[in-house]
């Protein structure tokens, strides 16, 4: 008689860890979708800081400097830096505050016109990543993105500046 073997049992495998450093990987991505806005902005004349920076004048404007700071997270002196090529060109403008002491920053007409066409080449720029890496990753990479942000959102601070622990 034939003896019915046993059928053999299958490890468990262990789950996929991660090869390589997160940090990295992000950053060398970053790298290329930036490449990818900046080669679309750069058909108009503009970096693409100098578009986010005329968004947020428009939608936020006019507003004193150091609200636009920020509103932008960036330093005081990274703003004045990007700001005078936009004041340069006609796009917007630092008056007086209306106290006499403060500044105000607004967009200028020309300006309204620059964002306009910089917004229809950002428009081009995101269509072609949809393109490239498919609307269904790129679905997937902003739930993914907005999930690890809520997932690594800072701390609270104390009354006492302090982080919890």
């Amino acid at each position: 008689m034939h003896a019915m073997t046993k059928p053999r049992s299958v490890p468990p495998q262990a789950p996929a860890q991660p090869r390589g450093c997160t940090n990295f990987k992000l950053r060398q991505l970053m790298r290329r979708v930036s490449q990818h806005y900046d080669l679309e902005m750069a058909r108009i004349g503009l970096k693409t800081t100098q578009y986010s920076l005329l968004s947020h004048v428009l939608t936020l404007g006019p507003i004193r400097p150091g609200d636009l700071a920020r509103a932008m997270t960036m330093d005081a002196s990274t703003l004045t830096r990007n700001l005078k090529p936009l004041i340069t060109a006609g796009w917007v403008t630092l008056t007086a505050g209306p106290d006499g002491r403060s500044r105000s920053v607004a967009i200028t007409a020309a300006g309204r016109d620059k964002r306009a066409e910089a917004q229809r080449r950002w428009r081009v720029a995101q269509e072609s990543i949809n393109a490239l890496l498919g609307v269904e990753r790129v679905v997937a990479l902003h739930a993914l993105v907005d999930e690890s942000l809520g997932l690594l959102a800072p701390a609270p601070l104390e009354p006492d500046g302090e982080e919890h622990e």
